[in-house]
């Protein structure tokens, strides 16, 4: 049977879309494969959403790949893997990006990980570009409350009196500082939670789950949450 296909409206383009990565480890386990497997199923995977978005014309991607409470609760060889894996994909994908004006932000505190891993990152963070085509934000030993708490951290900090803490001083200490909140959140593998995910940002988000797992959430399954998301009367709490 043929699939559908799905119209989408180019001036209705989400401009900021957030993914929650799930489904690697169930992916995984129903064709009889490592967890390890599945996360490198789910990184593939990745790759190409980012190519996507990046052809829509999306110009701020921001994915869940690892969260505070996940890297530290999983088993030394699975987190390994993923280690791997990260500091595998910012190799391999430092000049591709470079040239393709795809630029990595890090949403969270990745000083906590090994020192080879710290590398591979502050390597690609330092890329410059000639011309950013998408803002490519990976949330990794990230939690939304940390964020927040992180945040008030900062502007105490500052000596910022509390009649002067407003919305847009708290945005301004964020790790998304000087980007627009999502205006799309999709959550792949069949849960309906948001797990600590931009808290702040996402107050008027449009919400999508689906059920199907992460590293099969290719491009149609991406256009089918943009096309979505286009049906969709954004009201902003009126």
């Amino acid at each position: 049977m043929r699939q559908k296909e799905f119209s989408l409206n180019p001036k209705r383009m989400p401009r900021h879309i957030a993914i929650i990565l799930d489904g690697n480890r169930r992916w995984a386990k129903t064709r009889g494969l490592s967890a390890n497997e599945g996360h490198r199923a789910g990184v593939h995977n990745l790759e190409r959403i980012v190519d996507e978005c990046k052809l829509l014309g999306i110009k701020y991607l921001t994915v869940y790949a690892l969260s505070t409470e996940n890297w530290r609760k999983r088993t030394k060889e699975e987190v390994r893997g993923i280690f791997d894996l990260i500091v595998e994909m910012f190799r391999r994908k430092k000049k591709e990006y470079k040239k393709g004006g795809v630029k990595v932000v890090i949403l969270g505190n990745f000083q906590a990980f090994p020192r080879r891993v710290k590398r591979a990152i502050e390597s690609m963070l330092s890329v410059v570009l000639d011309r950013e085509r998408i803002k490519f934000n990976m949330a990794l030993n990230y939690g939304g409350r940390d964020e927040i708490v992180r945040a008030v951290q900062e502007i105490i900090k500052e000596g910022i009196p509390a009649n002067k803490v407003d919305k847009q001083t708290i945005n301004s200490h964020l790790y998304t500082k000087g980007q627009p909140d999502p205006d799309l959140i999709i959550r792949t593998g069949g849960e309906l939670r948001l797990s600590n995910f931009l808290l702040w940002q996402m107050s008027y988000s449009e919400l999508y789950f689906t059920n199907t797992f992460w590293p099969a959430f290719g491009k149609r399954e991406l256009h089918k949450a943009i096309a979505e998301y286009q049906k969709r009367q954004r009201r902003y709490g009126k």
